[in-house]
């Protein structure tokens, strides 16, 4: 049982910024579509860029697609999968004692 919670956390860990990072997609798709929208209509006499809901929606997007690559990154170089670049840098940035 204690396996089974602990892997439902791990999962939970993972998914919230999976959701972050899809908010902050969804929050930039729609600054732009939204722009585009206001250069179409002939109604309105200034067109004005959201860029405050554009900026929060880069940084979540950022952050969450950022966790889950280091995340990734981590898991495999733990597991040996890391390309031979990766390990030839880490042995050479370690000083020899």
């Amino acid at each position: 049982m204690k396996l089974m919670i602990s892997r439902f956390i791990a999962i939970i860990i993972l998914v919230i910024p999976g959701i972050a990072a899809m908010t902050g997609f969804l929050k930039m798709k729609d600054a732009l579509f939204q722009y585009m929208y206001q250069h179409g209509d002939d109604s309105l006499a200034t067109v004005t860029f959201d860029w405050l809901n554009f900026a929060i929606g880069l940084l979540l997007f950022v952050a969450g697609i950022g966790f889950l690559g280091g995340w990734i990154f981590f898991r495999d170089k733990k597991r040996n999968y890391a390309g031979p670049r990766k390990k030839a840098r880490d042995t050479a940035a370690k000083p020899q004692s």
